[in-house]
């Protein structure tokens, strides 16, 4: 405490770090029952209490809207495109979304030629209708040489896949 004592009456300016100041001459009220240290902060080990936002400008990049998904689109694509997209793509969302759009275009997916398959617009009316099948000129989709096929043959209609 002598070499304490020493240093206090050297340096005026450590006796407030040595011997620490009256908390009631700065305001603190010692009666409360309440613990201090939650009314009592320091500058140095507590953070910051008041959120900081700091400036900022958004660039346009980020303010942009996503582009809508694929399904939403499947009406513009031709025809080419949805065969593409459903051989291509196979146990794919995209797939049936591109099948359900081949459907609504009258064409209808046969499950022993796996082949896709609409009437032919020029040709008349089926030859031969009936409650199991019809006779007719059916325009196929041949993805193997990628182009579409005429042709005269009968579909029964337990072959074609349901929607």
């Amino acid at each position: 405490l002598l070499a304490l004592r020493e240093v206090i009456q050297a340096n005026g300016d450590l006796t407030m770090l040595h011997l620490g100041s009256d908390l009631t001459n700065l305001g603190v009220n010692l009666n409360l029952g309440d613990p201090l240290y939650t009314t009592v902060t320091s500058t140095v080990t507590e953070p910051c209490q008041l959120p900081i936002e700091p400036e900022y400008r958004l660039p346009p990049c980020y303010l942009m809207q996503p582009a809508p998904p694929a399904q939403q689109k499947m009406s513009v694509f031709s025809e080419e495109t949805l065969f593409y997209i459903f051989y291509a793509m196979p146990q794919d969302v995209l797939q049936d979304a591109a099948a359900q759009e081949l459907y609504t275009r009258s064409w209808r997916y046969h499950k022993e030629l796996r082949l896709w398959l609409t009437k032919d617009s020029t040709a008349p009316e089926p030859v031969q209708k009936t409650a199991t099948h019809e006779r007719g000129r059916y325009v196929l989709f041949d993805p193997t040489a990628w182009q579409r096929v005429t042709k005269d043959m009968v579909i029964a209609y337990e072959a074609l896949e349901e929607r």
